[in-house]
């Protein structure tokens, strides 16, 4: 884990003393799934996260741990973007968008990371650093690295003196092309030091550390149509290119037959797409924008002049509705998941893509299905960015260890001779790596291969960086070392290694993030497939704190996998694993006396309120360091009294069923007031609407604090006892139920509805905004709102009415740059006190340099955590709007 430049600098001297290689990584979302080391590996993502906007967004400096996104997000005020545009923008990190070039759906080869660099600061292999923005930079270059300066201006001009390597170069980068070094820089720069600089896009880390990059950004369009194009055949869609090309449509997206049975199970699709059977059908899902509406209105008459001439199989339906667009654009992404969630257990999922010239991508994906068809890989899809004849195409294959795969290798090998044969790269925008390496040479000749072998040799003369990837001097090493997918568990075994659950994992900067967890289970596999009981043992022990323990399970991860896999529903089921007799009926009992614990805690919280801190500090230390630090919550002196008792509230004629949240009886409000249960009750009657809360109220919990911890015999208790006690109070009625902290409305939606179907379990917050608000006078606002939103309410979908209320109780509503799940999820914040501090670090930074008058969530622990990590003082959101209608 490096934490800065000087880290590295002397990790290349002790590589280069040592023969060690190093590998750089930090988003790591390439699909092909290879990447890897025997020796270094050097993660960059905890520390390298700076971020500076200048020149009003018309440029930023960022470092290699930021994510594409969280750059767009510091952007959009400005109206600018970066360039680039993958697909996985919510987990590649701009490491990666620069090791590869990466393009994306609409920036061509205009607008991808080499063209819109503008500097960046590298530490090369011997140690010295290179700021390509300083006034003096080539001069420094010069002095202190003069083989490379002198190198470099040798092959710029030896390669601009042979006309034959200048139309190859010319020919094979007029494409989207990320296949070998980038060697255009030697015809499109001058000074060696720029030639440098662009070397080093896409050139996957074998060159130098990259430790900040300052980019040029492009406006951000605010306004687009989109519509699904369904032609009769594959040559129909491909015919309309041109068309739609001239037309300067944003972006063209191809997807084959295949990929439109694969998308025809998408609810998403289009009634009409998914009653019709495909055969030889494929469609081109089509884009185009605008800075302002004017403008976009305006190409309309051009738009349907170019639809009115196209042979269509289905009528052209084109929307500028936001959530319509983005519907149409899941049809698309949707592909990936749809294919790789569907493979057979143990496959690995390959994402690959090529570019061809636009008039032979007919041929070249005809061709490309035989080859699938040949080989016997009848799953497989293509798709891709069309307006660039960039393909991408997905397969699995079973990699067994230390087995050459003989079909994997027979494909390649066609695949090679068909995209060279069509005067295409094999290589558009997912980086070089180990897949294609041995190919470079074939594709680019004697020449231009040695070229790349001498820049190599040039900035790394040691061979420590990333070996083996982008050049490789084995013809075979695209077959070795492959990666393989043990299985493990089923709810699990789909995962690809994406890494798109990574930056919403709260446990990312202390631990482990999801990925990472499956892949020290699938170690553990291999190591006892193996007969390596010794390392199975090692593993399992060393992985029960950063796998087991810090895992929230608050299920974040699965918002943004593509499979949909909640690695927090596996970790509990490892939890259930780790518990004895004595624990298990310990948490049965606890459910059985629910009311007396929660009390007792509420007791203990005021009590230690009123003695020196040292005292409850020293008891709660002992105590965790005789039981472990799993077992037993932490005392720290942010933590707030003990709350109200929960009173049942009968009602003659019930809108409602009301369960207040325990934690708000455990944990006072933040004004140390009656808490949010007081003014819901209070919000219910000014609105004139009736809220039962049942007798025995304090015995009932939504079973979270079971099942979070692996305890499934609690879990059963609750749950009789909250589904015996709601259908007594219904009687038959259709009334909801609700519960005023988020987490606990996925609680009981899960314990109810495993046990009556007819109950319609609602969070507060949105029973609120639409029940309540409308019939309430808002007599006050706040200034400016700090808001949280919590895993839950991002699960339930509950963000938009948090959104409406906050709205209306605020005259400005700001959800923080680096907001994310708090990592307190109920009580595991207070045993592990560093998962809460790592993951509301980004987030209470950005509190502490804005200006707010209320800050407030929906859920008592998630607002302890972030008063805890602010000093501000978090409030439900319905205390606040409590006060404004009063």
């Amino acid at each position: 884990m490096a934490r800065d430049a000087f880290e590295v600098g002397a990790l290349f001297r002790v590589a280069d003393d040592r023969r060690v290689s190093l590998t750089f990584r930090s988003g790591g979302t390439s699909l092909s799934g290879q990447a890897g080391t025997s020796d270094v590996l050097i993660d960059t993502r905890r520390a390298f996260r700076a971020l500076e906007v200048t020149d009003d967004g018309r440029r930023v400096m960022v470092q290699p741990g930021v994510t594409l996104r969280q750059v767009n997000a510091s952007l959009a005020r400005f109206g600018r973007r970066l360039g680039p545009d993958p697909a996985s923008d919510i987990a590649c990190t701009i490491g990666g968008v620069i090791a590869n070039n990466s393009s994306g759906m609409t920036c061509g080869t205009e607008r991808n990371a080499y063209r819109t660099l503008d500097s960046l600061e590298v530490v090369l292999p011997s140690g010295t650093v290179v700021d390509t923005a300083a006034p003096d930079a080539d001069d420094r270059l010069q002095r202190l690295e003069p083989d490379i300066h002198s190198g470099l201006a040798a092959l710029r001009d030896q390669v601009r003196g042979d006309d034959d390597s200048t139309r190859r170069i010319r020919r094979l980068f007029s494409m989207k092309n990320t296949m070998g070094y980038g060697i255009n820089s030697l015809l499109d720069y001058e000074s060696p030091v720029e030639i440098l600089a662009h070397l080093l896009v896409g050139s996957e880390g074998t060159l130098g550390f990259i430790s900040r990059a300052t980019f040029r950004t492009v406006p951000a369009p605010k306004f687009a149509t989109t519509g699904l194009l369904v032609f009769p055949s594959l040559a129909d869609a491909v015919t309309a290119l041109t068309s739609l090309i001239e037309s300067d449509a944003a972006a063209i997206e191809l997807m084959d037959a295949s990929s439109l049975r694969v998308a025809q199970s998408d609810p998403s699709v289009p009634i009409a797409l998914r009653r019709i059977a495909v055969e030889d059908q494929a469609a081109l899902l089509v884009e185009w924008d605008a800075l302002d509406s004017e403008s976009l209105e305006a190409r309309g008459v051009d738009i349907r002049r170019v639809l009115a001439n196209l042979d269509l199989a289905l009528p052209a339906e084109f929307t500028s509705e936001p959530s319509a667009r983005a519907h149409l654009w899941r049809i698309r992404k949707g592909l990936y998941a749809s294919v790789a969630g569907a493979r057979q257990p143990g496959t690995t999922a390959l994402l690959e893509d090529i570019a061809v010239p636009v008039p032979a991508v007919v041929e070249t994906t005809r061709q490309l299905s035989g080859l699938f068809d040949r080989h016997g890989y009848g799953a497989a899809v293509i798709f891709g960015h069309a307006r660039d004849g960039n393909l991408h195409f997905m397969l699995a294959e079973q990699f067994t260890a230390g087995e050459k795969p003989v079909r994997y290798a027979a494909f390649t090998e066609d695949l090679v001779d068909l995209v060279l044969h069509q005067g295409g790269t094999l290589k558009a925008e997912h980086g070089t790596g180990r897949v294609m390496a041995p190919f470079v040479h074939r594709q680019y000749g004697d020449e231009l291969y040695a070229v790349m072998c001498e820049i190599k040799r040039l900035f790394d003369p040691a061979g420590i960086l990333n070996p083996g990837v982008l050049i490789a001097a084995d013809a075979d090493a695209h077959l070795r070392n492959l990666k393989t997918s043990s299985q493990i568990e089923p709810e699990v075994d789909r995962c690809v290694d994406c890494g798109y659950c990574e930056p919403v994992c709260p446990s990312r900067d202390v631990t482990m993030t999801p990925r990472q967890r499956i892949a020290v289970r699938r170690e553990q596999a291999n190591a006892t497939a193996s007969g390596d009981h010794a390392l199975a043992r090692e593993l399992a022990r060393d992985s029960a704190y950063p796998v087991i323990e810090t895992c929230a399970v608050e299920g974040m991860c699965a918002t943004v996998c593509p499979v949909g896999i909640d690695t927090g529903d596996h970790v509990k089921k490892l939890r259930i694993q780790r518990h004895g007799a004595v624990t298990r009926a310990a948490w049965r009992l606890a459910a059985s006396r629910w009311g007396l614990l929660t009390r007792a805690v509420g007791f203990a919280l005021d009590a230690a309120s009123t003695v020196p801190p040292a005292i409850p500090t020293t008891v709660t230390g002992a105590l965790r360091a005789l039981t472990g630090q799993d077992t037993v919550p932490a005392w720290t002196s942010d933590l707030p009294r003990g709350g109200r008792p929960r009173r049942p509230a009968p009602a003659r004629v019930a809108d409602a069923i009301y369960l207040p949240s325990c934690t708000a009886s455990m944990f006072a409000s933040a004004t140390g007031t009656g808490g949010v249960s007081q003014s819901v009750m209070r919000l219910a009657a000014r609105a004139g609407v009736q809220l039962l809360v049942p007798d025995p109220i304090s015995k009932l919990c939504c079973a979270t604090p079971w099942s979070s911890k692996g305890l499934p015999e609690g879990v059963d208790v609750m749950g009789s006892l909250v589904a015996e006690t709601v259908a007594a109070v219904r009687g038959g009625r259709d009334i909801p139920v609700v519960s005023d902290a988020v987490s606990c409305t996925e609680g009981y939606q899960r314990l109810l509805g495993q046990r009556d179907s007819d109950v319609r379990v609602i969070d507060l917050t949105s029973y609120v905004a639409d029940f309540l608000l409308p019939r309430l006078q808002v007599e006050r606002r706040f200034g400016a709102l700090a808001l949280h939103p919590t895993c839950s309410s991002t699960r339930l979908g509950v963000n938009e009415a948090l959104m409406t209320i906050a709205g209306a109780v605020a005259e400005r509503v700001v959800v923080p740059d680096g907001w994310g799940c708090c990592g307190m999820a109920g009580d595991r914040g207070m045993l592990h006190p560093e998962l809460t501090a790592a993951a509301t670090r980004d987030e209470a930074r950005s509190v502490a340099a804005g200006d707010f008058d209320a800050w407030a969530s929906l859920n008592r622990p998630c607002e302890i955590a972030m008063t805890r990590a602010t000093g501000r003082p978090y409030r439900h959101i319905l205390e606040l709007l409590d006060e404004a209608t009063a």
